[in-house]
């Protein structure tokens, strides 16, 4: 497709919203004519990455058939449509969003989630490392690092907060506390995030190049994106979304309204950053050739059972969005329009690409097949039961990471080990609750398929032993979510595809042949080749693309 067809349905697709129209074609094809080739030989300048955390595909369809006239129909009618795209499992926020700017797997990356356990490493704090000591530490690379947890700026101890938050560094390692950090028993010094992924990212890349990075998450542990570098994202803007959020009593997620504040900052950054400044719109840098934001709105619409007097999650269907994650749609679909906007009103419609996709979904979409399970008396009735075989034994448990998957890592190694969690865990039944909070029987613990020892490893792909990998894998009934409260309807991090089915949809520059729906399988961690693609840099630069060979979905 020559340059013309392809800027000419570049600048009808980013129309903010509005009802395409062909009048506009001659004007924009006249502007396509005068744009200069981007450097590189790439088709993009610019790749606007955008994460909707917990966005289905089905979501992104529905919203389109009923809001024909929306800035998300905009793109998805001009745009390439990936409809049966899926993420890396475990389906949580951590490998979900690496695996977008790495290509790669857990397996690859050694990113399994944002709660795990190592057991090469030694526990945080520790400042003697003797040859020999034992090893083996929980690896909490989420809010917990955080010198202080309970504020959005993380401890930075900024005045004027929340509204003073673009003030916030984008280097999140100054608001680390580096004693909460897993330690290297070799170099005996805390490893950080970046440190602890095992390939290089987009970011990278890109800088190697000399283009610039920017990018805006939810905890400042998202400084894993910098890469083994550690030098991958010149802006990274990561406010803390589980900090103590201003007039309710919880964080920014346990009250919808307020997950909108939060993302708004962050929507905020990313017009600073169209607009050429760093994300805190005081300092001209020029536009990231590579930059983005995850939202965190429509999962908490889709988690919360309440929210501002209305009803979180789906209809009855599982399909038709309720009331809170309606108005989360619309909201997503505002932002995305005031990012069109910009980027149209700084004449980048030319030479930006948007990307809009999700590190995972959530499940279960239908009311009535949720199942609450607290998982606390599970896993002490199964320690309880090891310690009873096995006199003077530890508990077996180690760390246990538990949403909509199980993941448990075991104090003892061995086949048999695995095995006595898996029949115990297999054989254990109880009561939850359901929708409504009324009692709710279940069986096997609520999971439908558990790998235990070498048959874990296997299904991940790697070696058994890996320090990394987790000894038991627990795949739950559809509809299980493990928390010992009432405070959820849906969770992520499993491997139901209502966990794992998000969008990916490319609209804009270098987008050829668009206003396709692609059916064919792909995943997301084929997002990172195709933005180096799109930036005319090779994907082959990036380590997992070398080793799982991870093909550009264009």
């Amino acid at each position: 497709m020559g340059t013309l067809r392809r800027a000419t349905i570049l600048a009808a697709a980013l129309l903010a919203g509005a009802v395409i129209v062909p009048a506009t074609v001659a004007t924009v094809a006249t502007a396509a004519t005068a744009a200069a080739d981007p450097p590189n030989g790439g088709r993009s300048r610019h790749v606007l990455l955008l994460s909707v955390d917990g966005l289905h595909q089905s979501d992104l369809s529905w919203y389109v058939s009923h809001h024909p006239n929306s800035a998300l129909a905009a793109l998805a009618d001009h745009g390439l449509d990936f409809t049966n795209a899926r993420t890396p499992f475990p389906s949580d926020s951590f490998p979900g969003m690496v695996g977008q700017v790495t290509g790669g797997n857990p397996a690859t990356t050694g990113i399994y989630y944002d709660d795990t356990y190592n057991r090469a490493l030694l526990p945080p704090g520790t400042t003697s490392c003797p040859a020999g000591a034992p090893t083996g530490t929980e690896v909490t690379y989420f809010e917990a690092l955080d010198k202080d947890p309970n504020s959005i700026d993380a401890g930075q101890g900024l005045a004027g907060l929340p509204d003073s938050i673009l003030s916030m560094t984008g280097q999140p390692r100054d608001v680390i506390d580096p004693t909460k950090l897993p330690v290297d028993p070799t170099s005996c010094k805390p490893v950080y995030p970046h440190q602890y992924l095992k390939v290089d990212t987009i970011f990278e890349v890109a800088r190697a190049h000399g283009l610039r990075t920017a990018w805006s998450d939810k905890h400042p542990a998202y400084e894993i994106l910098d890469g083994p570098s550690g030098n991958g994202v010149q802006d990274l803007f990561a406010p803390e979304i589980n900090s103590q959020a201003d007039g309710v009593l919880g964080d920014w997620t346990s009250d919808n309204a307020k997950t909108q504040q939060y993302d708004g900052y962050k929507v905020r950054a990313i017009l600073n950053e169209i607009d050429g400044y760093d994300h805190s719109g005081t300092t001209k840098v020029g536009v990231p050739a590579i930059f983005g934001m995850n939202f965190q709105t429509v999962s908490t619409a889709q988690k919360l059972p309440t929210s501002d007097g209305l009803t979180g999650g789906y209809l009855a269907d599982g399909v038709t969005p309720g009331p809170l994650l309606s108005r989360a749609l619309d909201f997503i679909d505002a932002q995305v329009g005031s990012f069109v906007n910009e980027i149209r009103g700084q004449h980048l419609q030319n030479s930006t690409t948007i990307i809009l996709s999700a590190k995972h979904g959530q499940s279960p979409t239908q009311p009535a097949a949720l199942t609450r399970i607290p998982d606390g008396p599970i896993l002490q009735g199964l320690n309880a039961a090891w310690t009873a075989a096995h006199p003077g034994a530890p508990n077996l448990i180690a760390q246990s990471t538990d949403d909509d998957a199980m993941l448990l890592w075991l104090t003892d190694r061995s086949q048999a080990a695995a095995n006595f969690a898996k029949n115990y865990l297999l054989t254990h039944s109880g009561t939850g609750n359901d929708i409504n909070g009324n009692p709710k029987a279940y069986t096997a613990s609520g999971l439908s398929v558990v790998y235990a020892g070498s048959a874990a490893a296997n299904f991940i792909g790697v070696a058994q032993g890996d320090p990394r990998v987790p000894d038991l894998i627990g795949i739950v009934q559809h509809g299980v979510v493990y928390t010992g409260g009432k405070g959820k309807i849906a969770e992520h991090g499993g491997a139901d595809p209502q966990d794992r089915n998000v969008p990916i949809l490319l609209a804009g520059s270098g987008v050829e042949n668009p206003g396709r729906n692609i059916q064919a399988p792909v995943e997301t961690t084929q997002v990172a080749p195709t933005i180096l693609r799109l930036l005319g840099l090779n994907p082959a630069e990036l380590k997992a693309i070398q080793l799982e060979h991870t093909a550009a979905l264009m």
